[in-house]
């Protein structure tokens, strides 16, 4: 399945939270499938509290697809999604992580507490990696460089 078609069926044909389960879960499937359960939720946590501070859209998809943000936003929109079992593992991480973030902050599982940041830096090393550092789980270093408060 292409990316192109899930941004696509996301943004035009589901209704919410659908669209946003399927956004996150494209989201784990593309930075996390290589990485384990707990890296995975990291990915979804960070997308999840972006979301829940305003301050790069309203939903996840329009989060995971902000410019420069997340690799649903980057990545060319031909690349296919071909692991089905990677595919299995994402979504079930993805509509776990928020069924965790639905609770009530204090009784939710973080897994990088404040995190807004992550980066693979076999790949990257974005200007802002001089930040807090939170966890290093797997290939990925999760930050916290700015607070991100919820709205109210």
């Amino acid at each position: 399945m292409k990316l192109a078609w899930i941004l696509w069926l996301s943004h035009n044909m589901l209704p919410q939270p659908a669209a946003d389960s399927l956004c996150l879960s494209t989201t784990v499937y593309l930075e996390a499938r290589d990485q384990s359960v707990r890296g995975q939720e990291a990915v979804a946590e960070v997308a999840l509290r972006r979301r829940d501070s305003g301050l790069w859209g309203d939903s996840i998809c329009d989060v995971v697809t902000a410019r420069h943000q997340f690799a649903p936003g980057i990545v060319p929109a031909s690349t296919r999604l071909q692991n089905g079992n990677a595919w299995a593992k994402s979504v079930s991480v993805a509509l776990d992580s928020e069924r965790n973030w639905a609770l009530p902050s204090g009784s939710r599982r973080e897994i990088v507490p404040g995190a807004s940041h992550f980066a693979a830096h076999e790949l990257v090393t974005p200007s802002w990696s001089n930040a807090y550092t939170v966890a290093t789980i797997g290939d990925h270093t999760f930050y916290r460089v700015q607070s991100l408060k919820p709205r109210l």
